[in-house]
């Protein structure tokens, strides 16, 4: 199975190390180009004009929709963030929806909050919830 891994760039490297534990289980993994540059930089994403310079470099919008598009499945990697369990960001949420228009597995590596402002759209998209745990990944 190939997948696509997404989520917030705060977790860049949790992203390149799920990516690492699902190739030794067989998977075909795929993040995003520009992801290395979180890694380096964590302070990129407090920085509009520098987060958008790069992410218009990488063109990562359209590349990672196509990533996802190659894909059978896309993970979200939805860690707490901003005091929110599971927190689903405006990117995700975008790409769940390439996802699931395009018929592909969603899962979530934690559920999310249910009074969320997103939470039925995350919903719509019948996300299959790994309660922390890859190896649910079959």
């Amino acid at each position: 199975m190939k997948i696509t891994i997404g989520g917030s760039m705060t977790f860049a490297a949790e992203q390149i190390e799920a990516k690492k534990k699902l190739e030794e289980r067989g998977f075909e993994v795929l993040i995003t180009d520009d992801i290395e540059h979180y890694v380096e930089r964590p302070a990129i994403k407090m920085n509009f004009e520098e987060e958008l310079a790069l992410s218009l470099e990488y063109d990562v919008m359209r590349v990672f929709f196509n990533k996802i598009a190659s894909s059978d499945a896309f993970l979200v990697m939805n860690h707490d963030k901003k005091g929110v369990s599971g927190y689903i960001g405006t990117s995700a949420l975008m790409e769940m929806g390439v996802a699931f228009h395009l018929g592909k597995k969603i899962f979530l590596l934690k559920d999310f909050d249910r009074t969320a402002p997103y939470a039925v759209e995350a919903a719509l998209t019948l996300p299959i919830i790994l309660n922390g745990d890859l190896d649910a990944i079959k």
